[in-house]
């Protein structure tokens, strides 16, 4: 048995060594190109016909894909602020309009939260002439507060 970082390390070893995209590995497994990434990436657990599929489309062994089924600890980072700056750039954009989203959200929605359990992002590049754009859809289930 392999712990679930060594499988991740494994697993971008061999994407890299194939030449493989999340696009690629997504197809193969039936899931969302996103959601396949969280999940071999440790953020996410796959079921056993997920993870054998994820393991077939890279070569790796069935320990890897024992690993993909492990409960992960979901947004474990090495340090409460990210430091990569791609990833601090969503912790800056939720610190600039966190606010503004909040109180947009329940004007339109009332008293609640969106849910990132019931969740879905999806990233696709727009061609511009000023330079392309990265587009981020989150879509997430609202859930209201309930009294009691």
């Amino acid at each position: 048995m392999i712990s679930r970082q060594e499988a991740t390390t494994r697993i971008l070893e061999v994407k890299k060594a194939k030449g493989l995209t999340f696009a690629q590995i997504a197809e193969a497994v039936g899931r969302h190109q996103v959601w396949v990434a969280a999940a071999l990436l440790g953020q996410a657990s796959m079921s056993a016909d997920e993870a054998h599929a994820a393991a077939a489309a890279l070569g790796l062994e069935p320990e890897v894909a024992a690993a993909l089924q492990e409960i992960p600890t979901k947004g474990s980072q090495e340090s409460a602020v990210p430091v990569d700056p791609l990833v601090y750039r969503f912790h800056e954009i939720t610190q600039v309009y966190g606010s503004s989203i909040k109180a947009i959200i329940h004007e339109l929605f009332g008293d609640g939260i969106m849910s990132a359990i019931d969740f879905e992002i999806d990233i696709q590049r727009k061609e511009d002439p000023k330079g392309d754009r990265v587009v981020v859809t989150y879509s997430g289930k609202f859930l209201p507060y309930r009294k009691w």
